[in-house]
Protein backbone atom coordinates (compact mmCIF):
# COMPACT_ATOMS: atom_id res chain seq x y z
CA UNK A 1 0.00 0.00 0.00
CA UNK A 2 1.44 3.27 -0.94
CA UNK A 3 -1.11 5.65 0.51
CA UNK A 4 0.08 4.92 4.59
CA UNK A 5 3.61 5.37 6.04
CA UNK A 6 5.24 1.60 6.03
CA UNK A 7 8.54 0.78 8.50
CA UNK A 8 11.39 0.87 6.36
CA UNK A 9 13.11 -1.65 8.54
CA UNK A 10 10.42 -4.03 6.85
CA UNK A 11 10.57 -3.03 3.56
CA UNK A 12 13.99 -1.81 3.20
CA UNK A 13 16.50 -3.03 5.67
CA UNK A 14 15.74 -6.54 7.67
CA UNK A 15 15.40 -9.90 6.78
CA UNK A 16 12.11 -11.92 6.79
CA UNK A 17 13.65 -14.26 9.15
CA UNK A 18 13.92 -11.58 11.66
CA UNK A 19 10.58 -10.10 10.85
CA UNK A 20 8.77 -12.83 11.12
CA UNK A 21 10.36 -13.69 15.09
CA UNK A 22 8.43 -9.88 15.84
CA UNK A 23 5.37 -10.93 13.38
CA UNK A 24 2.02 -11.47 14.88
CA UNK A 25 1.65 -15.00 13.82
CA UNK A 26 4.68 -15.87 15.75
CA UNK A 27 3.39 -14.23 18.93
CA UNK A 28 0.08 -15.70 18.72
CA UNK A 29 1.36 -18.91 18.11
CA UNK A 30 3.64 -18.65 20.91
CA UNK A 31 0.74 -17.54 22.83
CA UNK A 32 -0.76 -21.27 22.30
CA UNK A 33 2.62 -23.15 22.89
CA UNK A 34 2.31 -21.67 26.08
CA UNK A 35 -1.36 -22.37 26.52
CA UNK A 36 -0.75 -26.00 25.91
CA UNK A 37 2.39 -26.39 27.99
CA UNK A 38 0.61 -24.97 31.08
CA UNK A 39 -2.60 -27.23 30.59
CA UNK A 40 -0.20 -30.49 29.81
CA UNK A 41 2.04 -29.87 33.00
CA UNK A 42 -1.23 -29.00 34.96
CA UNK A 43 -3.14 -32.13 34.11
CA UNK A 44 0.76 -34.14 34.93
CA UNK A 45 0.45 -32.46 38.38
CA UNK A 46 -2.92 -33.90 39.21
CA UNK A 47 -5.82 -31.10 37.43
CA UNK A 48 -8.81 -32.23 35.72
CA UNK A 49 -7.97 -31.85 32.07
CA UNK A 50 -8.12 -34.26 29.76
CA UNK A 51 -6.14 -35.67 26.88
CA UNK A 52 -9.13 -34.98 24.64
CA UNK A 53 -8.81 -31.26 25.60
CA UNK A 54 -5.00 -31.16 25.21
CA UNK A 55 -5.38 -32.78 21.70
CA UNK A 56 -8.05 -30.41 20.35
CA UNK A 57 -6.05 -27.77 21.49
CA UNK A 58 -2.84 -29.20 19.39
CA UNK A 59 -4.87 -29.12 16.55
CA UNK A 60 -5.71 -25.74 16.27
CA UNK A 61 -2.02 -24.64 17.74
CA UNK A 62 -1.08 -22.97 14.45
CA UNK A 63 -4.49 -22.48 12.87
CA UNK A 64 -5.53 -18.71 14.58
CA UNK A 65 -8.64 -17.29 13.51
CA UNK A 66 -7.33 -14.01 12.86
CA UNK A 67 -10.94 -12.62 11.79
CA UNK A 68 -12.64 -13.89 15.20
CA UNK A 69 -9.50 -12.48 17.37
CA UNK A 70 -9.89 -8.96 15.74
CA UNK A 71 -13.70 -8.81 16.16
CA UNK A 72 -13.26 -10.17 20.14
CA UNK A 73 -10.35 -7.67 20.86
CA UNK A 74 -12.43 -4.48 19.69
CA UNK A 75 -15.92 -5.99 21.47
CA UNK A 76 -13.39 -6.79 24.95
CA UNK A 77 -10.75 -4.34 24.40
CA UNK A 78 -7.60 -6.87 25.70
CA UNK A 79 -5.80 -8.61 23.14
CA UNK A 80 -5.00 -11.48 25.01
CA UNK A 81 -8.64 -12.01 26.00
CA UNK A 82 -9.75 -11.92 22.74
CA UNK A 83 -7.26 -14.73 21.62
CA UNK A 84 -8.35 -16.66 24.38
CA UNK A 85 -11.91 -16.75 23.31
CA UNK A 86 -10.67 -17.54 19.90
CA UNK A 87 -8.92 -20.45 20.87
CA UNK A 88 -11.64 -21.70 22.73
CA UNK A 89 -13.91 -20.92 19.85
CA UNK A 90 -11.99 -23.35 17.66
CA UNK A 91 -11.15 -26.09 20.49
CA UNK A 92 -14.48 -26.06 21.91
CA UNK A 93 -13.65 -29.35 24.31
CA UNK A 94 -10.57 -27.28 25.68
CA UNK A 95 -12.36 -23.92 26.41
CA UNK A 96 -13.08 -24.29 29.88
CA UNK A 97 -9.33 -25.30 30.89
CA UNK A 98 -7.53 -22.62 28.66
CA UNK A 99 -5.39 -19.73 30.37
CA UNK A 100 -6.37 -21.66 33.12
CA UNK A 101 -4.67 -19.50 36.62
CA UNK A 102 -2.67 -17.44 34.48
CA UNK A 103 -2.80 -14.13 33.93
CA UNK A 104 -2.11 -11.82 30.97
CA UNK A 105 1.91 -11.77 31.66
CA UNK A 106 1.81 -15.65 31.17
CA UNK A 107 1.53 -15.30 27.91
CA UNK A 108 2.86 -12.15 26.77
CA UNK A 109 5.73 -11.70 28.60
CA UNK A 110 7.09 -15.58 28.29
CA UNK A 111 6.41 -15.25 24.56
CA UNK A 112 8.38 -11.95 24.15
CA UNK A 113 11.06 -13.45 26.32
CA UNK A 114 11.28 -16.75 23.31
CA UNK A 115 11.32 -14.01 20.86
CA UNK A 116 14.09 -11.84 22.06
CA UNK A 117 15.73 -15.43 22.08
CA UNK A 118 14.98 -16.16 18.45
CA UNK A 119 16.09 -12.74 17.85
CA UNK A 120 19.46 -12.87 19.91
CA UNK A 121 20.25 -16.68 17.66
CA UNK A 122 19.71 -14.33 14.24
CA UNK A 123 22.35 -11.99 15.53
CA UNK A 124 24.70 -14.45 16.71
CA UNK A 125 24.88 -15.84 13.39
CA UNK A 126 25.18 -12.79 11.52
CA UNK A 127 27.43 -11.62 14.02
CA UNK A 128 29.77 -14.46 13.57
CA UNK A 129 29.04 -14.08 9.57
CA UNK A 130 30.61 -10.95 10.06
CA UNK A 131 33.99 -11.67 11.78
CA UNK A 132 34.37 -14.67 9.60
CA UNK A 133 34.89 -12.29 6.52
CA UNK A 134 36.84 -9.54 8.36
CA UNK A 135 39.21 -12.94 9.87
CA UNK A 136 39.59 -13.86 6.26
CA UNK A 137 40.32 -9.89 4.77
CA UNK A 138 42.93 -9.17 7.93
CA UNK A 139 44.71 -12.66 7.13
CA UNK A 140 45.16 -11.69 3.41
CA UNK A 141 45.87 -8.04 3.93
CA UNK A 142 48.24 -8.49 7.16
CA UNK A 143 51.13 -7.75 5.25
CA UNK A 144 49.99 -4.95 3.84
CA UNK A 145 51.44 -1.22 5.22
CA UNK A 146 49.41 1.48 5.24
CA UNK A 147 49.11 4.81 6.77
CA UNK A 148 48.28 4.83 10.04
CA UNK A 149 46.53 7.81 11.93
CA UNK A 150 45.79 9.22 15.32
CA UNK A 151 43.44 12.69 15.08
CA UNK A 152 43.40 11.55 11.66
CA UNK A 153 46.60 12.69 10.75
CA UNK A 154 49.08 10.57 9.14
CA UNK A 155 51.34 8.81 11.73
CA UNK A 156 53.24 5.93 11.92
CA UNK A 157 52.28 2.93 9.31
CA UNK A 158 50.05 0.01 10.16
CA UNK A 159 49.16 -2.94 8.20
CA UNK A 160 45.45 -3.43 6.61
CA UNK A 161 45.37 -6.58 8.14
CA UNK A 162 46.10 -4.59 11.53
CA UNK A 163 43.37 -2.28 11.12
CA UNK A 164 40.87 -5.19 10.15
CA UNK A 165 41.75 -6.34 13.51
CA UNK A 166 40.39 -3.85 14.82
CA UNK A 167 36.78 -3.91 13.81
CA UNK A 168 37.03 -7.49 14.59
CA UNK A 169 38.31 -6.92 18.36
CA UNK A 170 35.42 -4.80 19.04
CA UNK A 171 32.74 -7.24 17.35
CA UNK A 172 34.56 -10.13 19.33
CA UNK A 173 34.11 -8.58 22.85
CA UNK A 174 30.49 -7.70 21.68
CA UNK A 175 29.93 -11.16 21.19
CA UNK A 176 31.42 -12.39 24.28
CA UNK A 177 28.52 -10.54 25.87
CA UNK A 178 25.70 -11.34 23.35
CA UNK A 179 26.54 -14.89 24.53
CA UNK A 180 26.50 -13.98 28.22
CA UNK A 181 23.31 -12.31 27.71
CA UNK A 182 22.06 -15.71 26.15
CA UNK A 183 23.71 -18.39 28.79
CA UNK A 184 21.07 -19.57 31.18
CA UNK A 185 18.70 -17.47 29.49
CA UNK A 186 15.39 -17.02 31.86
CA UNK A 187 11.41 -17.49 30.92
CA UNK A 188 9.22 -15.29 33.53
CA UNK A 189 7.54 -18.58 34.19
CA UNK A 190 4.70 -19.45 35.82
CA UNK A 191 4.07 -16.39 38.48
CA UNK A 192 0.85 -15.33 38.70
CA UNK A 193 -0.67 -11.97 38.93
CA UNK A 194 1.89 -10.39 41.01
CA UNK A 195 4.06 -12.80 41.27
CA UNK A 196 2.89 -14.99 43.81
CA UNK A 197 1.62 -17.80 42.35
CA UNK A 198 -1.39 -17.22 44.39
CA UNK A 199 -3.92 -18.54 41.64
CA UNK A 200 -1.70 -21.65 41.22
CA UNK A 201 -1.45 -22.47 44.71
CA UNK A 202 -5.25 -22.30 44.63
CA UNK A 203 -5.43 -24.73 42.06
CA UNK A 204 -3.27 -27.29 43.87
CA UNK A 205 -5.14 -26.83 47.26
CA UNK A 206 -2.09 -25.05 48.79
CA UNK A 207 0.66 -27.60 47.77
CA UNK A 208 3.36 -25.30 47.11
CA UNK A 209 5.82 -28.11 45.21
CA UNK A 210 3.28 -28.82 43.06
CA UNK A 211 3.04 -24.92 41.73
CA UNK A 212 7.44 -25.07 41.79
CA UNK A 213 7.25 -28.07 39.72
CA UNK A 214 4.13 -26.83 37.54
CA UNK A 215 6.60 -23.60 36.30
CA UNK A 216 9.73 -26.27 35.79
CA UNK A 217 7.18 -28.43 33.74
CA UNK A 218 6.21 -25.58 31.35
CA UNK A 219 9.40 -23.90 31.55
CA UNK A 220 11.07 -26.83 30.35
CA UNK A 221 8.35 -27.49 27.59
CA UNK A 222 9.10 -24.31 26.07
CA UNK A 223 12.49 -25.21 25.47
CA UNK A 224 13.95 -23.36 28.55
CA UNK A 225 15.90 -24.25 32.13
CA UNK A 226 15.89 -21.29 33.77
CA UNK A 227 13.03 -18.70 35.43
CA UNK A 228 13.78 -15.24 36.66
CA UNK A 229 14.23 -15.95 40.17
CA UNK A 230 11.40 -13.33 41.69
CA UNK A 231 9.15 -10.85 40.11
CA UNK A 232 6.03 -8.97 40.15
CA UNK A 233 3.28 -9.46 37.24
CA UNK A 234 5.97 -8.94 34.82
CA UNK A 235 9.86 -9.80 34.42
CA UNK A 236 12.36 -7.16 35.80
CA UNK A 237 12.54 -4.79 32.55
CA UNK A 238 16.14 -4.21 33.41
CA UNK A 239 16.47 -7.34 31.16
CA UNK A 240 15.20 -5.35 27.86
CA UNK A 241 17.69 -2.66 28.93
CA UNK A 242 20.40 -5.27 29.13
CA UNK A 243 19.45 -6.87 25.67
CA UNK A 244 19.43 -3.52 23.79
CA UNK A 245 22.95 -2.73 25.20
CA UNK A 246 24.36 -5.55 23.63
CA UNK A 247 22.41 -4.67 20.87
CA UNK A 248 23.92 -1.10 20.66
CA UNK A 249 27.42 -2.22 21.30
CA UNK A 250 27.25 -4.08 17.89
CA UNK A 251 25.55 -0.99 16.74
CA UNK A 252 28.57 1.26 18.01
CA UNK A 253 31.18 -1.57 16.28
CA UNK A 254 29.57 -1.21 13.44
CA UNK A 255 29.69 2.55 12.77
CA UNK A 256 33.29 2.61 13.37
CA UNK A 257 33.93 0.15 10.70
CA UNK A 258 31.36 2.22 8.43
CA UNK A 259 33.34 5.24 9.60
CA UNK A 260 36.49 3.64 8.85
CA UNK A 261 35.46 2.61 5.47
CA UNK A 262 33.92 6.10 4.13
CA UNK A 263 37.15 7.75 5.22
CA UNK A 264 39.42 5.16 3.23
CA UNK A 265 37.17 5.46 0.45
CA UNK A 266 37.46 8.93 -0.01
CA UNK A 267 41.31 8.68 0.34
CA UNK A 268 40.36 5.79 -2.97
CA UNK A 269 43.01 3.22 -0.57
CA UNK A 270 39.96 0.87 -1.01
CA UNK A 271 36.49 1.38 -1.63
CA UNK A 272 32.97 -1.04 -0.15
CA UNK A 273 31.38 -2.85 -3.14
CA UNK A 274 29.66 -0.60 -6.25
CA UNK A 275 27.41 -2.83 -8.45
CA UNK A 276 28.30 -2.46 -12.87
CA UNK A 277 24.51 -0.02 -12.96
CA UNK A 278 24.88 1.57 -9.47
CA UNK A 279 24.37 4.96 -9.59
CA UNK A 280 26.20 7.29 -7.42
CA UNK A 281 24.55 10.56 -7.69
CA UNK A 282 22.00 11.75 -9.66
CA UNK A 283 24.03 15.03 -10.92
CA UNK A 284 27.49 13.80 -10.49
CA UNK A 285 27.86 10.68 -12.57
CA UNK A 286 31.29 10.14 -11.91
CA UNK A 287 30.67 9.25 -7.81
CA UNK A 288 31.23 6.60 -6.16
CA UNK A 289 29.84 7.36 -3.01
CA UNK A 290 29.99 4.76 0.05
CA UNK A 291 26.37 4.19 0.40
CA UNK A 292 26.16 1.04 2.21
CA UNK A 293 28.56 2.28 5.33
CA UNK A 294 26.47 5.41 5.64
CA UNK A 295 23.44 2.94 5.66
CA UNK A 296 24.94 1.17 8.22
CA UNK A 297 26.29 4.50 10.21
CA UNK A 298 22.50 5.80 9.95
CA UNK A 299 20.96 2.56 11.40
CA UNK A 300 23.56 1.84 14.17
CA UNK A 301 23.02 5.87 15.33
CA UNK A 302 19.21 4.79 15.56
CA UNK A 303 20.12 1.56 17.71
CA UNK A 304 22.98 3.45 19.63
CA UNK A 305 19.76 5.34 20.75
CA UNK A 306 17.37 2.85 22.09
CA UNK A 307 18.87 1.69 25.54
CA UNK A 308 18.02 5.13 27.05
CA UNK A 309 14.46 4.33 26.65
CA UNK A 310 14.71 1.31 28.13
CA UNK A 311 16.27 2.45 31.10
CA UNK A 312 13.42 4.82 31.58
CA UNK A 313 11.16 2.02 31.71
CA UNK A 314 12.94 -0.04 33.84
CA UNK A 315 13.38 2.54 36.08
CA UNK A 316 9.18 3.75 36.09
CA UNK A 317 7.71 0.36 36.43
CA UNK A 318 5.32 1.00 40.08
CA UNK A 319 5.21 -2.02 42.39
CA UNK A 320 4.53 -5.27 40.58
CA UNK A 321 4.27 -3.26 37.36
CA UNK A 322 2.53 -0.66 35.58
CA UNK A 323 1.19 -1.00 31.77
CA UNK A 324 3.52 2.39 29.92
CA UNK A 325 5.78 -0.50 29.06
CA UNK A 326 3.40 -2.34 26.92
CA UNK A 327 3.23 0.52 24.06
CA UNK A 328 6.64 0.95 24.52
CA UNK A 329 8.30 -2.32 24.28
CA UNK A 330 5.90 -2.86 20.79
CA UNK A 331 7.94 -0.10 19.34
CA UNK A 332 11.79 -0.58 20.65
CA UNK A 333 12.51 -4.36 21.05
CA UNK A 334 11.19 -5.01 17.91
CA UNK A 335 12.62 -2.10 16.13
CA UNK A 336 16.00 -2.37 17.54
CA UNK A 337 16.60 -6.10 16.11
CA UNK A 338 15.23 -4.90 13.61
CA UNK A 339 18.02 -2.27 12.46
CA UNK A 340 20.47 -4.02 13.37
CA UNK A 341 19.40 -6.93 11.81
CA UNK A 342 19.82 -4.93 8.37
CA UNK A 343 23.16 -3.20 9.98
CA UNK A 344 24.59 -7.05 9.79
CA UNK A 345 23.04 -7.69 6.60
CA UNK A 346 25.39 -4.88 4.62
CA UNK A 347 28.04 -5.54 7.34
CA UNK A 348 28.20 -8.97 5.66
CA UNK A 349 28.43 -7.84 2.08
CA UNK A 350 31.09 -5.27 2.44
CA UNK A 351 32.93 -7.28 4.45
CA UNK A 352 32.92 -9.88 1.94
CA UNK A 353 33.54 -7.76 -1.14
CA UNK A 354 36.24 -5.09 0.06
CA UNK A 355 37.76 -3.54 -2.85
CA UNK A 356 41.74 -2.73 -2.25
CA UNK A 357 43.70 -0.58 -4.57
CA UNK A 358 46.93 -1.02 -3.21
CA UNK A 359 48.77 1.40 -6.00
CA UNK A 360 46.67 4.35 -4.17
CA UNK A 361 47.86 3.08 -0.48
CA UNK A 362 51.23 3.08 -1.79
CA UNK A 363 51.68 6.27 -3.47
CA UNK A 364 49.65 8.04 -0.11
CA UNK A 365 52.30 6.64 1.85
CA UNK A 366 55.39 7.92 -0.40
CA UNK A 367 53.94 10.88 0.25
CA UNK A 368 54.21 11.08 4.43
CA UNK A 369 57.05 8.27 4.25
CA UNK A 370 59.86 10.66 4.24
CA UNK A 371 59.01 12.67 7.13
CA UNK A 372 58.50 9.67 9.26
CA UNK A 373 62.11 7.80 7.92
CA UNK A 374 64.47 11.09 8.91
CA UNK A 375 64.48 9.84 12.46
CA UNK A 376 66.00 6.05 11.24
CA UNK A 377 68.17 8.55 8.79
CA UNK A 378 69.33 10.46 11.44
CA UNK A 379 70.30 7.44 13.72
CA UNK A 380 72.27 5.59 10.65
CA UNK A 381 74.19 9.03 10.36
CA UNK A 382 75.42 9.59 13.90
CA UNK A 383 76.59 5.45 13.94
CA UNK A 384 78.54 6.09 10.25
CA UNK A 385 80.27 9.28 13.02
CA UNK A 386 77.97 12.43 12.34
CA UNK A 387 77.15 15.10 14.61
CA UNK A 388 73.46 14.49 15.92
CA UNK A 389 72.88 18.13 16.85
CA UNK A 390 74.01 19.18 13.48
CA UNK A 391 72.05 16.63 11.42
CA UNK A 392 69.04 16.82 13.07
CA UNK A 393 69.02 21.02 12.55
CA UNK A 394 69.83 19.64 8.83
CA UNK A 395 66.66 17.30 8.57
CA UNK A 396 64.34 19.82 10.50
CA UNK A 397 65.30 22.65 7.82
CA UNK A 398 65.09 20.16 4.69
CA UNK A 399 61.88 19.08 6.09
CA UNK A 400 60.70 22.63 6.48
CA UNK A 401 61.32 23.32 3.04
CA UNK A 402 59.71 20.01 1.92
CA UNK A 403 56.49 20.63 3.09
CA UNK A 404 56.37 24.39 2.27
CA UNK A 405 56.95 22.88 -1.62
CA UNK A 406 53.87 20.64 -0.98
CA UNK A 407 51.16 22.71 0.62
CA UNK A 408 52.36 26.09 -0.99
CA UNK A 409 53.05 24.92 -4.73
CA UNK A 410 51.14 21.11 -4.46
CA UNK A 411 54.40 19.39 -5.86
CA UNK A 412 55.57 15.95 -4.46
CA UNK A 413 57.18 15.69 -1.53
CA UNK A 414 61.27 15.83 -2.37
CA UNK A 415 62.44 15.80 1.25
CA UNK A 416 64.73 12.79 0.15
CA UNK A 417 66.26 14.10 -2.31
CA UNK A 418 67.04 16.96 -0.55
CA UNK A 419 68.92 14.20 2.05
CA UNK A 420 70.57 12.19 -0.64
CA UNK A 421 71.81 16.20 -2.26
CA UNK A 422 73.53 16.92 0.79
CA UNK A 423 77.05 15.71 1.55
CA UNK A 424 76.18 15.97 5.49
CA UNK A 425 74.12 12.43 4.95
CA UNK A 426 76.68 11.40 2.49
CA UNK A 427 77.85 8.20 4.73
CA UNK A 428 74.24 6.65 4.59
CA UNK A 429 73.54 7.91 1.03
CA UNK A 430 73.05 4.29 -0.26
CA UNK A 431 71.25 3.02 2.55
CA UNK A 432 68.09 5.40 2.38
CA UNK A 433 66.27 3.65 -0.29
CA UNK A 434 66.23 0.64 1.95
CA UNK A 435 65.67 2.29 4.98
CA UNK A 436 62.36 3.87 3.20
CA UNK A 437 61.00 0.68 2.79
CA UNK A 438 57.43 0.87 3.96
CA UNK A 439 57.43 -3.14 5.62
CA UNK A 440 60.65 -1.66 8.04
CA UNK A 441 58.10 0.94 9.66
CA UNK A 442 55.17 -1.60 10.44
CA UNK A 443 56.50 -2.74 13.51
CA UNK A 444 54.74 -6.09 14.83
CA UNK A 445 51.54 -5.75 12.80
CA UNK A 446 51.83 -8.71 10.40
CA UNK A 447 52.82 -10.86 13.60
CA UNK A 448 49.77 -9.46 15.80
CA UNK A 449 47.31 -10.25 13.16
CA UNK A 450 48.44 -13.94 12.96
CA UNK A 451 48.64 -13.93 17.06
CA UNK A 452 45.37 -12.99 17.16
CA UNK A 453 43.45 -14.64 14.35
CA UNK A 454 44.98 -18.15 16.08
CA UNK A 455 44.33 -17.08 19.62
CA UNK A 456 41.05 -15.48 19.57
CA UNK A 457 39.09 -15.58 16.40
CA UNK A 458 39.82 -19.00 14.20
CA UNK A 459 39.40 -21.13 17.72
CA UNK A 460 35.88 -18.67 18.25
CA UNK A 461 34.89 -19.87 14.80
CA UNK A 462 36.08 -23.06 15.14
CA UNK A 463 33.98 -23.70 18.17
CA UNK A 464 30.79 -21.88 17.57
CA UNK A 465 28.15 -23.55 15.64
CA UNK A 466 26.67 -21.27 13.17
CA UNK A 467 25.99 -21.50 9.03
CA UNK A 468 28.06 -18.75 7.26
CA UNK A 469 24.67 -16.27 6.67
CA UNK A 470 23.83 -14.66 3.20
CA UNK A 471 21.12 -11.90 3.66
CA UNK A 472 17.91 -12.46 1.73
CA UNK A 473 17.66 -9.20 0.38
CA UNK A 474 19.47 -6.78 -1.76
CA UNK A 475 21.24 -4.52 0.47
Amino acid sequence: MKDIYENPLITRYADRSMAYVFSDDCKFKLWRKLWIALAESEKELGLDITDEQIAEMKKYANDIDYEYAEKEERKVRHDVMAHVHAFGAQAKKADAIIHLGATSCFVTDNAELIQIYDALEIIRTKLLTVMDKLCVFAEKHKSLPVLGYTHLQPAQLTTLGKRATLWLYELYLDYQDLKHVMRDYKLRGVKGTTGTQASFLSLFDGDGKKVRKLEQKVVKRMGFDHVFAVSGQTYTRKFDYRVLSVLSQIAQSAYKFANDMRIMQSFKEIEEPFEKTQIGSSAMAYKRNPMRSERICALARFVESLPMNEAVTASTQWFERTLDDSANKRLTIPQAFLALDGILNIYINVADNIVVYPGVISRRIGEELPFMATEEILMECVKAGGNRQELHEAIRTHSMESAKVVKEQGKPNDLIDRIKADKKFSAVADKVDEILKPENFVGRAKDQVDEFLGEYIKPLLDTESFESYKPDIKV
